[in-house]
């Protein structure tokens, strides 16, 4: 007589939780790092509530929307765009405060949440065997999932802070320079062999300095290169896009891998 899987096992059969990585997944991954970046700002500087409090603010919002995208036993497109956005907005607060109110700098936290991220991957291989996104199917690879997305939109926002502002090439140009490599490892998608892992998390990571720069680009002042839309009106357009997205195309689940 053959066994009846426990709950673990039931759940590590059951469909994907996270989305078809298709185009419209990049644009709103996209779309959910500028909200990010905005949003964060908004709270922390145009509300004037600090990096620390805005960090605990949305630190608790990741903590309740991954919790429950964890213990959810299908794909729910809002709830997994609302841990997205919540990973960006406190990924923005946290690495100002790393950046700016600890005072490493932009390259220091950089180079500090890099560690973290190249730990969070070796660990999930390690434990898991993957670190790719079609194996992400039970609750202990879904928490090393958003573990690492964590990470890496806390980099991305140090990224293009560094770019922009300690580089010196400017909003303008830190989305051209962000944007293009991300067209550069589309290309290599397409016409190359090259890891389909590595693709993967090197454009998601990448998308985070591009959200950063653009989110930039939108609400900060004429006088600093940006085009000084309030950040509250610039973060509701970029919501409003997104649940747009969610009710016209209804995201799926992607196929299982074992």
């Amino acid at each position: 007589m053959s066994q009846v899987p426990d709950l673990t096992d039931r759940q590590t059969l059951g469909l994907r939780k996270v989305p078809e990585v298709t185009l419209l997944f990049w644009i709103m991954k996209i779309a959910a790092t500028t909200l990010g970046e905005t949003g964060g700002d908004a709270l922390s500087m145009s509300l004037d509530l600090g990096y620390l409090v805005s960090t605990a603010i949305f630190a608790l919002l990741f903590g309740v929307a991954a919790g429950a995208q964890i213990y959810t036993r299908r794909f729910r497109p809002f709830l997994y765009w609302l841990t997205i956005i919540a990973t960006t907005t406190v990924g923005t607060t946290l690495a100002d405060f790393a950046d700016r109110s600890l005072g490493i700098g932009y390259a220091g936290g950089s180079t500090v949440l890099l560690i973290l991220l190249g730990s969070s991957l070796l660990a999930w291989h390690r434990v898991m065997g993957s670190v790719s996104v079609d194996t992400v199917h039970s609750r202990k690879s879904e928490t090393f999932y958003w573990v690492t997305i964590m990470f890496s939109q806390t980099l991305g926002t140090a990224l293009g802070d560094w770019t922009a502002d300690t580089a010196g090439l400017g909003y303008g140009w830190g989305a051209v320079i962000f944007g293009g490599l991300l067209g550069l490892i589309s290309a290599a998608y397409f016409w190359t062999k090259i890891s389909r892992t590595l693709l993967f998390w090197s454009a998601f990571i990448l998308t985070r300095p591009l959200g950063a720069v653009l989110g930039d680009l939108l609400d900060k002042p004429v006088s600093d290169g940006g085009f000084a839309f309030s950040r509250t009106t610039a973060s509701a357009f970029l919501l409003l896009f997104i649940v747009a997205c969610l009710l016209l195309f209804r995201p799926k689940a992607g196929k299982q891998s074992h």
